[in-house]
């Protein structure tokens, strides 16, 4: 299982609001110069983030974007739901049905281990635990 940078670059951006959380909103193109994310893709991403409710975006010329909700209370698991879907590293985990052999294979077994172990780290971590983390790596530039 591998992310992609869709996902990978959602959880950058998320987290840049996170660390710049109750400053109003920060345009895309702040995002983009600290996180080294091209603006145009950067508004991309921000597409299904929006349609999951995990960030606003306030027009104007001071708009920009904004978390949906506090940072304590986004966990990674909707970051990566919204931008990557499901993280099952076959079909058949999320499908049993797309496979003819599912209900007697032994690699599905460890297949679904697998995606059951991912879920629970990241449904375990909010973007605040992130933010901290960030925050005790370099707290000169969070």
């Amino acid at each position: 299982m591998r992310l992609s940078t869709k996902g990978r670059y959602s959880v950058r951006a998320m987290l840049d609001l996170a660390l710049h959380s109750g400053q109003g909103p920060i345009m895309a193109k702040d995002i983009s110069g600290r996180q080294r994310i091209s603006t145009r893709y950067l508004e991309q991403l921000f597409i299904p983030l929006r349609a999951a409710g995990l960030v606003r975006g306030i027009p104007g010329a001071r708009g920009g974007f904004v978390l949906a909700r506090p940072p304590a209370e986004v966990r990674l698991s909707e970051i990566i739901q919204a931008t990557e879907g499901s993280l099952a590293p076959v079909d058949c985990v999320d499908e049993p049905r797309a496979c003819p052999q599912s209900d007697v294979c032994a690699a599905r077994d460890v297949w679904l281990e697998m995606k059951q172990a991912s879920d629970k780290v990241l449904e375990s971590m909010t973007l605040q635990d992130l933010a901290d983390r960030q925050r005790e790596k370099s707290p000169k530039r969070a």
